[in-house]
C-alpha cells in the first residue's frame, strides 16, 4: 500500500505528522514496515522526542549555527547562492539528516516510543509545499 502525505511549512522547524500517519495506518491492521521518503532536497525527516517543544526548537537553532545561511562570512565558500541564502545550507542539513525513515508496524501502528513522534524538518525560510510518499509492506 502506498499513499502521500503532503504538508505545508511556515520556515524552518519541525512539522510533526504522526497522527496522519496513524489515522493512515490505522485501517491495515497488519504487521509490516512502513517506508517514508521525503520528496525534496532541502528538507528531511526524523522520528524525535513530541513532549517538550523545546526539543524541537533547540534542534532548529543547532542546525542554524551548524549551518548558517550563505550570506554569512563563515560560508563565502559556497558557490550555489542564487535561490537565496536559505537554500544551499538547506541542501547541506539535508545532507546530513534522514530523507527516508523505515518504521516498524503492528497491528496497523507503527511501533514508537512513548515521546517519539514523525517530523519533517524543514530547512527553507519561505513557506513550502512537501511531499512524503509513504509505503507499507
Amino acid at each position: 500500500m502506498q499513499t502521500e502525505f503532503e504538508l505545508s511549512t511556515q520556515g524552518p522547524g519541525l512539522y510533526e505528522f504522526t497522527s496522519d500517519v496513524r489515522d493512515w495506518l490505522k485501517p491495515i491492521a497488519r504487521d509490516g514496515l512502513l517506508t517514508l521518503f521525503v520528496r525534496h532536497t532541502s528538507c528531511s525527516l526524523l522520528v524525535q522526542e513530541n513532549a517538550d517543544p523545546d526539543v524541537q526548537t533547540d534542534l532548529r537553532v543547532f542546525f542554524e549555527r551548524l549551518v548558517p545561511p550563505s550570506n554569512h562570512p563563515s560560508m563565502a565558500y559556497l558557490r550555489h547562492t542564487y535561490e537565496g541564502p536559505d537554500d544551499m545550507p538547506a541542501h547541506i542539513k539535508a545532507a546530513l539528516l534522514p530523507v527516508s525513515l523505515a518504521i516498524p508496524v503492528t497491528s496497523g501502528r507503527p511501533v514508537l516510543g512513548t515521546w517519539q513522534g514523525i517530523y519533517l524538518f524543514e530547512h527553507r525560510s519561505a513557506p513550502h509545499n512537501r511531499n512524503v510518499a509513504a509505503h507499507f509492506s
